[in-house]
């Protein structure tokens, strides 16, 4: 396992992990709004018995460069993954896979640098889109009770408004309290302005979805409460070579909710590519 960094495009420096045999497939591991490269746990540590992990930290969180502008652009998101790929001397299979908000950013690759060093991607609990009055982006309904206190600088507005989350990021089970804490704390350690300037931007990415030539795979809960399942819906319809699992009775971060379940279906969409 080896830690790394890269300059994006506008001179932020990107922090990510290269877990996994060296000579296989690279899965490029997005994560979501207000998390970090940990928050995948052990599911990347089983993806990476198979093939080449890189786990990113997106600008604004964990490790990564912390800009004061800059969130509201596509650009900037598309070259921090361009970035990466560059730095692993990636040009060709790769596989990009975003959770919630890392959905957003694959999108954004995809619109600004296609698909042509990809083998296929996958949008797991996430959207392509984001807006008001944009198709694919709606906001769930743990979302929408969390906002706008999860932008509060107030340490104790902020943890109450997280907590309109629940379980949703790790699902139902004793079991799941460490990684919900894992997940907890990544939240609360993202700058209140980044938690804020990822959600004032407007982008459809249904064009870019239409003309994708990949294979592309939705997994997503049917009970999701941040990311509605619509959303994944959306992308699925939108792609042509699209194909969707949902999973009944779950909720956003299935990586966490049947780590065995999610790990099996990456890998067999990999294989199958």
């Amino acid at each position: 396992m080896a830690i790394r960094d890269v300059v994006s495009v506008d001179g932020t420096e990107i922090v990510y992990r290269v877990s996994g045999p060296p000579e296989a497939r690279a899965l490029v591991l997005l994560h979501g709004w207000s998390a970090d490269l940990r928050c995948w746990g052990d599911a990347a540590d089983d993806l990476a018995e198979r093939f080449r992990v890189i786990a990113v930290d997106l600008r604004g969180h964990g490790y990564s460069g912390k800009p004061a502008t800059g969130y509201d652009d596509p650009k900037n998101w598309a070259g921090d993954v361009a970035a990466v790929l560059a730095a692993e001397k990636i040009t060709a299979d790769a596989v990009l896979l975003g959770w919630s908000y890392g959905g957003l950013v694959l999108s954004d690759y995809l619109a600004e640098h296609g698909a042509g060093a990809l083998a296929g991607v996958i949008y797991s609990g996430s959207m392509a889109n984001i807006g008001r009055d944009v198709p694919g982006a709606e906001v769930g309904s743990a979302m929408a009770a969390a906002i706008p206190g999860v932008f509060e600088e107030s340490a104790g507005r902020a943890v109450r408004a997280f907590a309109a989350f629940g379980n949703a990021n790790t699902g139902p089970g004793a079991d799941k309290g460490p990684a919900a804490q894992r997940l907890f704390g990544a939240s609360l350690a993202t700058p209140p302005s980044v938690r804020k300037g990822l959600f004032y931007r407007t982008v459809d990415n249904t064009e870019t979805l239409r003309a994708l030539d990949i294979p592309v795979l939705v997994l997503h809960g049917a009970d999701d409460p941040v990311v509605p399942v619509a959303n994944g819906r959306y992308v699925a319809e939108t792609a042509p070579k699209a194909t969707a699992s949902i999973w009944e009775g779950a909720q956003h971060g299935l990586f966490i909710e049947d780590r065995a379940r999610f790990v099996a279906e990456v890998s067999g969409f990999i294989d199958n590519l």
